[in-house]
């Protein structure tokens, strides 16, 4: 995360001016002051060669240009200067003050105004038939926007992987791609997100985040992975780890549901998102105990949507879990 401060540009003043007109041996002053120019605006522009934000721990002062003042003879002000602050996709921008959320900039919406530019003032002209123009009558510019302004980088994957600490998910993303998590028997061995490319073949690969491992009381607060729950919310599709065989001998129903609780207090639209159940480790027991117990799972849970059983470590079931995915994506982009 990184700040910056945008400044847009105020407007142009309206000018005051008047042209004689010559009528029956006099002169008559009509006025003919112009309008000034609209302040620039300051813009962020999503640019896939931007795949960082250290640019901005260098660059904190962003400012659009003023507009010009009106002058006469019908000559409007120009107007000021936009800004173009280019930003990787996936960025994040809030207020620092309020942390409220601005927007997201993704492939959807590559375009986002932090800063508008402040409105041009009228020139007397402006109101030469109005009564008021007798009374050599102008407005000031506005003053531009202010912003102080808060940027986050979020993982852009097409797969997210989430579960309780030492369920196989590092593990997992070792086996299918070249990133290298570190991988130990202990908890909370993922402390940051980390991000592999799935190669299926010669065309078609994704992208799978994996976050540090979510307990229960997440959602208040306690462990690692709530906080970066955030990176899941622009996959096209969620995969809930579980230990079908947990060192602990907790009962794996009992944690699927502890963490969908966690899930639902953080953010209801994660929840709706598509989701499989990968019951991991399952070379540790026999193979009608894993059948007797995954069933007994998905009957309790009445869970509708797909499931599969994997063991990381001996690579069963891998390929068909990657297939099943790559062709849900494609599937899912196609519509």
């Amino acid at each position: 995360m990184t700040n910056i401060t945008v400044v847009a540009g105020n407007g142009g003043h309206g000018c005051i001016s008047f042209q004689k007109i010559r009528r029956r041996g006099s002169f008559l002053r009509k006025p003919n002051g112009s309008n000034g120019g609209n302040g620039g605006n300051v813009w962020l522009l999503a640019d896939p060669n931007v795949n960082t934000l250290n640019y901005f721990h260098f660059h904190h002062v962003f400012k659009a240009g003023h507009g010009e003042s009106g002058r006469s003879r019908g000559c409007t002000g120009k107007k000021g200067k936009d800004v173009v602050i280019k930003v990787p996709y996936g960025t994040r921008v809030s207020d620092k003050k309020t942390n409220k959320l601005l927007g997201e900039i993704d492939s959807h919406k590559k375009w986002l105004m932090v800063a508008k530019g402040g409105h041009h003032g009228f020139g007397n002209g402006h109101f030469k038939y109005s009564l008021r123009h007798k009374k050599i009558f102008n407005t000031h510019g506005k003053t531009g926007e202010f912003q102080h302004l808060n940027l986050e980088l979020l993982l852009m994957a097409d797969v997210g992987i989430f579960g309780l600490p030492n369920s196989g998910k590092s593990s997992f993303i070792r086996v299918i791609s070249s990133a290298k998590p570190k991988v130990a028997d202990y908890p909370f061995t993922t402390l940051v997100p980390c991000l592999g490319v799935v190669q299926i073949n010669n065309y078609d690969r994704f992208v799978i985040a994996d976050i540090p491992g979510i307990i229960k009381g997440a959602s208040n607060g306690s462990g690692l992975g709530m906080r970066f729950l955030k990176h899941l919310e622009h996959c096209q599709i969620l995969l809930h780890f579980i230990d079908i065989a947990p060192l602990d001998n907790s009962d794996p129903l009992e944690n699927i549901i502890t963490i969908r609780h966690e899930l639902d207090n953080y953010s209801k639209k994660l929840v709706c998102k598509p989701c499989w159940l990968i019951f991991n480790k399952i070379d540790l027991l026999e193979k009608y105990i894993v059948e007797k117990k995954i069933e007994y799972i998905i009957n309790s849970l009445q869970w509708k949507d797909r499931y599969y059983s994997i063991s990381s470590t001996h690579n069963m079931n891998i390929s068909l879990l990657c297939n099943s995915i790559m062709k849900f994506i494609i599937y899912h982009d196609q519509n």
